[in-house]
């Protein structure tokens, strides 16, 4: 593939286009454009990674369920298989998610202990699984923004997802991360960026 059609690619994957659309617009097969994307998306998951030291600062803590539909009389928080995924949100607008097998008060303390300061000061939704971590009180216009910046990154990776039309569970990590890759750099140029994180990470 030649330079330039790679570029093409990069360009098009920006601009948040599937795999089915760039190879129509390219001319190129789906079976040559998905391995590409692919590679590209396990690039910004260990982007994220690397970019995720504990936070300090103010934290917002919380978690949402991705997939099926809740069940008809499953009770308790989330529903049989949904995916759950945990998320830290800094005060700077940068997101960290990260998926978990339960929402235990023990798994999602040890998440917040390795990801965040001792020093930080934690807001969450006052669930039983979050409170009690250094949690800290706030105010009716805080708690307004909490809930915006949570609704926030959550309706926009759904509706990410949802576009998909139904990801494998060996995939749905990579998507994940690329949602919280471009809600960090939501303020750059995307493309750059991804010529950037490719130059220092080839595929």
């Amino acid at each position: 593939m030649t330079a330039w059609k790679c570029r093409l690619l990069l360009r098009y994957f920006a601009l948040d286009l599937s795999a089915s659309d760039v190879a129509e617009l390219t001319g190129l097969t789906h079976k040559t454009v998905n391995p590409i994307f692919l590679k590209i998306r396990r690039r910004l998951a260990q982007d994220c990674e690397r970019r995720s030291p504990p936070s300090a600062g103010e934290v917002e803590v919380d978690e949402s369920y991705f997939g099926a539909r809740r069940v008809r009389g499953e009770r308790g928080r989330g529903a049989s298989g949904k995916t759950i995924v945990f998320r830290l949100l800094k005060r700077d607008g940068k997101v960290y998610t990260e998926i978990v097998p339960d929402c235990k008060k023990t798994t999602l303390q040890a998440i917040i202990r390795g990801r965040v300061a001792p020093e930080a000061v934690i807001h969450s939704s006052g669930t039983p699984s979050t409170s009690g971590s250094r949690t800290g009180r706030m105010s009716l216009p805080e708690a307004r923004a909490h809930s915006n910046g949570i609704e926030s990154f959550w309706s926009f990776a759904k509706r990410r997802l949802q576009k998909f039309n139904g990801i494998s569970a060996h995939t749905f990590y990579l998507h994940l991360k690329e949602g919280e890759w471009r809600c960090n750099n939501r303020s750059k140029n995307l493309y750059a960026e991804l010529l950037k994180l490719l130059r220092n990470h080839p595929l």
